[in-house]
């Protein structure tokens, strides 16, 4: 699960890291007046999107050149600046072309920089346990800094369970160049940092400037953190900061009836149980030159009203031009599983060709069962031969350029 730039902040602040003054509002009026509140005279306005790259992106439609992280140092040009992020959407490398509206805008004090310092926590898999990254060039340049230099990210590890020690903040915020006068905040920084992606069951916690000012404070200037949906059950008060209108609808649905979804770009709806093989069907899709339309992964256990739903959500995508149901019956057995895509299929309806392809436990019945079906369901009898199957009714069904 993701969360804002501000709740992210919220929550280092309240394990003792320094941020930035800021306050978050919800209309240009709103804008104006946290404006006013941190002095009239200059503030950083910053799109609260579930996206990177704001600083480099642009709204789509606007005339103005502005990004999503935005100096203004008038109150006419904060009007201006605030309207624009409200009006169109905000385009980033993460965004699609389409964008993202702007419901939040954080009006934060704007600071006079004199060095940044990148910090972020991730697990390290190859470890198995949380590894403190960081590096002494922070910033909107940090991805070439480290594809340029990837030497010069420091890399400490630390137990799960003892957090990160005292002696191990000290060291690195000397090893990041941080003066004598500046180490104790930045220890305190650090540790809040480990210490909130440990109690929080994050996935990733990042801080991305830690900000040296001109009067020399050490402050979150911007702040990230993702949080392991495995773990929220653990977490109530976490589930809350969810922002709906961030969510992709169909993602958030899938997420209610137990399924593994992500949209994607493509035209090929995919059901498939196990994510390795709903990888491997993607993969296929694009050998012969299709393009998935999602990942979703039923699991092993789907029952009818799950497949149900699942059929739903895949026709809800109007870019849907056919579905590959690619099925390996282990747990659930074919004839089980070509039972219940029957009685969705007569439920649902379909608008768009379905190729289903069945192996494992059952087969032979799941087969007959669809053959007998009375339904139109283009059988396949290996991957490659659904998913050139997909791919031509796909080509077959999607408009034709003029």
């Amino acid at each position: 699960m993701k969360i804002h730039e501000y709740q992210a902040k919220e929550l280092l602040a309240q394990a003792g890291a320094p941020v930035v003054p800021g306050i978050v509002a919800e209309s240009v009026e709103a804008v104006l007046e946290a404006f006013e509140r941190l002095g009239g005279r200059q503030a950083v306005l910053k799109a609260q999107i579930h996206a990177g790259g704001r600083g480099k992106g642009r709204f789509v439609g606007s005339d103005k050149p502005y990004g999503g992280v935005q100096i203004v140092r008038s109150r006419e040009e904060c009007h201006d600046v605030a309207e624009t992020m409200f009006r169109f959407p905000l385009v980033t490398r993460q965004t699609g072309p389409s964008g993202q509206r702007v419901r939040k805008v954080l009006v934060q004090e704007a600071v006079q920089i004199r060095r940044e310092v990148y910090l972020g926590v991730v697990v390290d898999r190859s470890c198995g346990c949380p590894i403190l990254m960081a590096c002494g060039e922070g910033g909107v340049e940090i991805e070439e800094v480290a594809a340029r230099s990837p030497e010069s990210i420091l890399r400490v590890p630390f137990s799960p369970d003892r957090g990160l020690p005292p002696f191990q903040a000290r060291r690195l915020a000397y090893e990041l160049g941080f003066e004598n006068e500046q180490v104790p905040t930045a220890e305190k920084l650090i540790a809040a940092l480990a210490r909130v992606f440990v109690e929080k069951d994050c996935s990733l916690a990042e801080i991305n400037p830690v900000a040296v000012t001109d009067d020399g404070r050490v402050l979150a200037l911007d702040a990230k953190l993702n949080l392991d949906d495995n773990a929220l059950f653990r977490h109530p008060d976490i589930e809350q900061l969810r922002d709906l209108d961030e969510e992709d609808p169909r993602e958030w649905r899938a997420k209610q009836a137990g399924l593994s979804y992500v949209s994607m770009n493509g035209n090929i709806g995919c059901l498939v149980n196990g994510a390795g093989l709903a990888m491997a069907t993607m993969d296929i899709i694009k050998l012969h030159g299709g393009e998935p339309a999602n990942f979703l992964d039923v699991g092993g256990g789907a029952n009818l009203e799950q497949v149900t739903e699942a059929f739903r959500i895949l026709l809800g995508d109007p870019n849907v031009r056919a579905v590959l149901v690619n099925i390996f019956g282990g747990i659930m057995k074919c004839d089980t599983i070509a039972g219940a895509i029957i009685a969705a299929a007569r439920e649902v309806g379909f608008r768009v060709p379905l190729i289903v392809r069945l192996e494992g436990t059952n087969v032979e019945q799941g087969r007959q069962l669809l053959a007998e079906s009375g339904l139109n369901i283009i059988p396949a009898k290996d991957l490659t031969d659904a998913a050139i199957k997909a791919v031509a009714a796909a080509n077959a069904a999607s408009p034709k350029p003029t």
